[in-house]
Parts: C-alpha cells; structure tokens; sequence
C-alpha cells in the first residue's frame, strides 16, 4: 500500500559497496535480527536486489513510503537513496542482498541488442521495482543457489535473475517520478535528523517547536526548509507517515479501529478517518474489510 510521493531532494549518506573477493558484485545474507537502529538514509552506485522471504514492515524509497508483508523482492537503480531494511527481520526471517554496478560487465554489454530487456530493467530501476507473485518464488530459489557457484556459475546465474525480473509482468513501480539528489548541501545531516526523530516519536505529539529545536532552527525557518526540500509541510509528512503505521497495524495487529487511530499519534478520531481516506481512497474499516475479502 503506497501512501506517498514524496520529492525529497537532500543529499543522503554515500555508502561504500565492496565487492566480495574474486567477484564483481556482493552477495549477502543476514538469518539474524538487527540490534541497532537499521542504517541511516543513504544511496550508493551499485543496483541493490533485496529479497525478505517472510518479513513484513515499512518501506523508505526514493520519495516513495509504504507497507508491506509477506516478504518482499525489490531491485533498487543506482544512486535511489533508501533506508536499510535489516532492522525489520525477526530470527527466523532471512534477507538476501545483491549488489552490483550497472557496468560491472563492462560499460557497453546491456545495450547490445540481446541484453535490451535487462537494459530497460535497469533503467526501470532508478525509481525502485517491487516484484511479487510467481516472479518472486522463481528469484527465491535463484538467489540462494548463489552462494554454491563457482565465479562463471554466479555470472551466468545473475543475467538469468535479471532476465526473469525484466520479462516478468508481476511488479510496482515504487516511485515513478524519480529521486534528484542535490550534491551541494550543507544541511546534509538535518533529514536524516528530521525522518529518524519522526520515526521515534510519531506515536507522540510532535509540535513543530520540537521537531525544529532537533535541527537548531527557529519554527519559520524550519517550515520553509521543510517545504522547500519536500515540496508538502512536516505535518503532511507526519500524517502520511502515521498512516503508514495505521495501516501495518490494520493488517497485523488485533486491534479495534479506535486503538488503532490512537496508537499511530492521532488524538482524533475524525482526523485520522480523514487522513487515512486521503491516502488510501478507504476508511480503516473498508480497508480491513478488503484484508479479510483478500484472505478468503
């Protein structure tokens, strides 16, 4: 459920990306809950293929936030800044991540004719590619065969994924209108300040005196900054976020409607029925009605 377009243009943290020893591309895989906090707001160079074979939360890409469940199988374009995944996982939930460059097979090898597909996948990619249904169970299988190849196997096997994910029709585009990221930015630690606060305390009141004080600036300021950077205010951003929540509990949690409005920040009633319509087209109610519908 997208609930947001969001055109943040502030310079995320560049990520180094090493490639394993011997191969041209990184190849992960985490079976273990994350004790920090989960990564900052960051971007880097290479595509980024994540697969969450059960796992189930909020997704921050580009200008696109959501939830999700079941897993998930998506495929990040160079440079789409995000937030990392791994904090989400339980101990009995794996996450696969694969990296790589566009040209790690040289510079020209995707536009040659018979790699056209994989081409306009990766061009696809710059505004994040979520993958599911029968595309995300033949990629599952794919993806952990990785780690017994030789070099030639895993090169070989790698074209094979990104030839199935571009002929494949099981996919949503996450952020269709792409991220710019502004390189000369002197306020290059106040958004990650601004969404980890957010992140923290959105089940609060947060008064825009607090949340500026968190980046040293005086309300005014702060509202300009925010509006000039996001192109919607911090209240906008907060209810869509809220909403976000809303909807994670809706699909997980066993808990009335009322509960619900109140432990995502909403003190209203009114306001959060409002505010969820406004970003899902359905009230709570219809849209845990449309769960259960699924379900059946």
């Amino acid at each position: 459920m997208s609930v947001s377009n969001i055109n943040y243009q502030v310079r995320p943290t560049l990520e180094k990306v090493e490639p394993d020893f011997g191969s041209s591309f990184t190849l992960m895989q985490f079976e273990e809950e994350s004790k920090g906090e989960g990564r900052s707001w960051h971007f880097h160079p290479e595509l980024e293929l994540v697969f969450l074979s059960e796992g189930k939360g909020k997704r921050h890409i580009g200008n696109h936030i959501s939830y999700f469940k079941k897993g998930d199988l998506i495929l990040m374009g160079p440079n789409l800044p995000h937030y990392g995944f791994r904090n989400r996982l339980t101990a009995d939930q794996k996450e696969i991540v694969l990296q790589f460059r566009e040209d790690f097979l040289g510079e020209s090898f995707f536009k040659v004719q018979e790699m056209k597909a994989i081409g306009d996948l990766i061009d696809r990619s710059r505004s994040g590619i979520s993958f599911y249904g029968d595309t995300k169970r033949k990629i599952e299988s794919r993806l952990q065969d990785l780690f017994y190849m030789n070099p030639f196997e895993k090169i070989t096997s790698l074209l094979n994924i990104l030839q199935i994910l571009a002929d494949s029709e099981e996919f949503i585009i996450l952020n269709a209108e792409g991220y710019t990221i502004v390189v000369e930015n002197q306020d290059n630690n106040r958004i990650d300040i601004i969404y980890d606060y957010v992140r923290k305390h959105f089940m609060e009141k947060i008064r825009l005196e607090e949340i500026a004080s968190q980046v040293n600036m005086m309300v005014p300021s702060f509202c300009r900054f925010f509006k000039k950077l996001t192109n919607k205010t911090f209240i906008e951003f907060l209810n869509e976020y809220r909403v976000v929540h809303a909807v994670k509990l809706i699909s997980e949690e066993n808990l009335t409607i009322t509960e619900i409005c109140y432990e995502c920040g909403f003190n209203n009633f009114s306001h959060f029925t409002k505010q969820f319509k406004k970003y899902t087209d359905k009230s709570p109610s219809q849209y845990r009605k449309s769960l259960v519908k699924h379900v059946k």
